[in-house]
């Protein structure tokens, strides 16, 4: 309990030196003795104007809907909004993306995210990589990491792992956790991306573990995105617009305690 309370304590000064306090302090694993957590990136989403120094916006064609910039936007106090909406004939969503920007290997990653009300979409936290394409080495040289997918407007959670493209080659994993209450308010969910093995959790509840693909051993961008599909539902009989908010991204990396 101790050293779990001094990692806390280290996070949270993390914060003050970044130049903003912490206004929710994150439930971080547990280190073993001369090792903490370091922030190392993130985005509190302050301000009224998304920050593209840290952030990629990609338009077009998306499933059954666009993604689009008029579905991004700042609420002013402190949360990215990823609307869904109807544009004329279509449907209109979006996604963010740290491609080019910030791009990771390993480290404990957290967003802290309020979800969509409508079915026939779905809010998505996840990772990804161009070496996602590649075949041949497993998930080692690129793996698409969902840290959080959300089709379902009921506890079901879905963390899944992605690898050798998307075609004939592609090979999969997931789990499909329960999280009493998600659908109500805030919550985290968050991925520790070790050297052998993913750890996934949702406010701060360990809820998957697993080393399917051989574990990504090369750098990987951060997504939030919105999906149109029917996995989802019919978009068709949403009551529009619908939206999910995101208080904060953060990664950490494990170092030498000082």
């Amino acid at each position: 309990m101790i050293r779990l309370l001094a990692t806390l304590a280290i996070a949270c000064l993390v914060f003050a030196n970044e130049g903003r306090a912490a206004e929710t302090e994150d439930s971080l694993p547990q280190l073993p003795d001369g090792k903490s957590w370091k922030l190392v990136w993130h985005d509190e989403f302050d301000g009224e104007k998304l920050d593209e120094t840290k952030w990629d916006v990609p338009e077009g064609r998306r499933r059954d809907g666009w993604w689009s910039r008029k579905a991004i936007s700042l609420d002013g106090k402190g949360n990215l909004v990823i609307s869904t909406l109807k544009d004329g004939d279509k449907y209109l969503d979006a996604c963010v993306r740290t491609r080019g920007k910030f791009e990771h290997a390993h480290g404990y990653y957290v967003a802290r995210i309020k979800l969509q009300e409508q079915p026939g979409h779905w809010s998505a936290f996840w990772m990804h990589g161009n070496g996602v394409g590649s075949i041949g080495k497993d998930g080692k040289d690129g793996t698409e990491i969902d840290i959080m997918e959300k089709p379902w407007l009921d506890t079901r959670v879905q963390h899944a792992l992605h690898w050798d493209g998307y075609g004939e080659h592609h090979k999969s994993k997931g789990k499909v956790s329960k999280a009493p209450g998600v659908m109500d308010g805030f919550h985290t969910f968050s991925l520790w991306w070790k050297l052998d093995e993913y750890i996934f959790y949702i406010d701060g509840k360990e809820t998957w573990r697993t080393n399917a693909g051989g574990v990504c051993q090369v750098p990987l961008y951060i997504k939030l995105s919105d999906e149109i599909g029917k996995w989802a539902g019919d978009i068709s009989k949403t009551k529009l617009p619908d939206r999910f908010l995101v208080d904060y991204v953060r990664v950490y990396d494990v170092v030498n305690a000082k």
